[in-house]
C-alpha cells in the first residue's frame, strides 16, 4: 500500500531530528513512512493530546504531529519521551 498522507516538517522538527544519532534517525524515517500510510497503524502506538497526536517511534522516541488539510500531516517536533511530558505541562500545546 502506497502512502495515504503527505507528511510536511516543521522547521522545527527538521532541527530536532538532525540531533538524533544516525540509527534514531533511520527508525524515525521509517515510522514516518507508516504514518503516512494509518496515521492510527498499531506499532506507532498513537494517542491524541487536544489537537496534537503522539506516536512512538521506540519505547524512547515520540513525534509529535497534527492532521492539516486532506491529505497533509504536519511532523511538528521529535525527540525523546520527555516532549511529551513538556506537552502535557502546557496549555498552548507546543
Amino acid at each position: 500500500m502506497g502512502a495515504v498522507y503527505r507528511i510536511v516538517s516543521t522547521p522545527r522538527f527538521d532541527r530536532e531530528i538532525e540531533k538524533l544519532s544516525e540509527e534514531d534517525k533511520e527508525k524515525v524515517l521509517d515510522t514516518i513512512r507508516i504514518l503516512a500510510e494509518n496515521p492510527h497503524y498499531p506499532s506507532l502506538r498513537t494517542k491524541k493530546y487536544r489537537k496534537v497526536y503522539e506516536s512512538s517511534v521506540n519505547m524512547d522516541i515520540r513525534i509529535l504531529w497534527r492532521f492539516d488539510e486532506h491529505p497533509v500531516i504536519i511532523a511538528l517536533r521529535v525527540g525523546h519521551h520527555n516532549i511529551v511530558k513538556k506537552l502535557n505541562k502546557r496549555k498552548s500545546g507546543l
